[in-house]
């Protein structure tokens, strides 16, 4: 599954006004099409198996063709059995660029494709009759810390894409900045349209553009669903928060072995006991996970971090690790009281 043996697929670049011919082989074990998600072509291009086109059968090859009439960030799936399909990583970016230099030329342009997976602990396969309760959510079908950094030069102009196939809106959010929209699905918005945002939803079968200049730091960017920026999140599961579980352990042992009691204040223990060799299942990943120069960064799923340095070369996309923050930046303990400061606190 796949295309060309990778999710996402081969992001395809053109120019607007290019004539492209697109050759799609067949090597499923079933039939598929490709849907040219946003683009303005000819009805029998589209792409809609069964309406507009005959299936693509297994070891078939078609062939697309059409003049590019449009700018933008757009996409491309299956149109065939697309539950399973895409379920299984079937989709890819399509970026059009304009034939006429922008006024604002942007010097790092990084793309995203948002999705999601429902692999059952200790299961090798995503589970494509899966709706809402997935488990590992992705950019560019990675999770955290899987996903590379988006480094840039300090005054750099920055344009993210994202675009969303997976079956959530997200609401994505870049810290440091207070950035600019400047595009969805139609292409770069006329400048009196872009607005000033820190976190963008991105619909179901959306794009958003997104501009900002670059300040030195490292900036985290990620979904603002809590359960987006985690792993392997498990559905249904009892609520031990505020439960002494002392003396149930060893009982729950008997019955299953290496099960460890853990909640009870809350989660942050979780990358602590799966780093120190806590097991899971099979094929399944913790549900925190990430270490920064300060500890454990407890995140996974949509997350990366923004890399912006005074140092970093142009045209440079190597990670420059950690940022060193300058002296008297850093957020640092001044007492170990919980009484500090004698806050006031409501009582009854």
């Amino acid at each position: 599954w796949g295309y060309n043996g990778s999710t996402p697929g081969p992001t395809i670049e053109a120019v607007e006004g290019d004539r492209v011919r697109i050759f799609i082989t067949n090597r499923l074990k079933e039939h598929t099409s490709v849907h040219w998600h946003g683009l303005i072509l000819p009805s029998g291009m589209d792409g809609i198996g069964g309406l507009t086109q005959p299936h693509i059968q297994p070891g078939e090859t078609y062939v697309y063709e059409y003049t590019l009439v449009q700018t933008g960030t757009h996409m491309y799936h299956p149109h065939a059995d697309e539950m399973t399909q895409m379920a299984y990583g079937m989709m890819g970016l399509f970026i059009i660029h304009p034939r006429r230099p922008e006024r604002l030329k942007v010097d790092r342009d990084y793309a995203f494709l948002l999705h999601n997976w429902a692999l059952h602990a200790g299961t090798w396969r995503p589970d494509p009759s899966i709706m809402q309760e997935f488990d590992l959510w992705t950019f560019n079908s990675k999770v955290f810390p899987a996903i590379d950094a988006l480094v840039a030069r300090t005054g750099e102009r920055v344009r993210i894409r994202i675009g969303n196939l997976s079956m959530w809106n997200h609401p994505i959010h870049l810290h440091g900045v207070e950035y600019l929209e400047t595009g969805s699905d139609g292409g770069r918005w006329p400048e009196g349209m872009w607005r000033r945002e820190v976190t963008s939803v991105v619909g179901v079968g959306q794009m958003r553009d997104i501009e900002f200049t670059a300040v030195p730091g490292d900036w985290a960017l990620h979904c603002h669903m809590a359960h987006h920026t985690m792993n392997a999140m498990g559905h249904g599961i009892p609520n031990t928060t505020g439960v002494d579980q002392s003396g149930v352990e060893a009982r729950i042992r008997e019955m299953l072995p290496g099960y460890m009691a853990m909640g009870r204040y809350g989660m942050a223990e979780h990358q602590d006991h799966t780093m120190g060799g806590m097991p899971g299942p099979p094929n399944t990943l913790p549900m925190l996970m990430g270490v920064g120069p300060f500890g454990n960064i407890e995140m996974g799923g949509m997350f990366t971090v923004v890399k912006v340095r005074n140092e970093v070369a142009p045209g440079d996309y190597t990670d420059p690790g950690f940022y060193a923050h300058p002296e008297g930046t850093v957020a640092s303990r001044v007492s170990e009281d919980p009484n500090f400061g004698a806050p006031p606190r409501r009582h009854g």
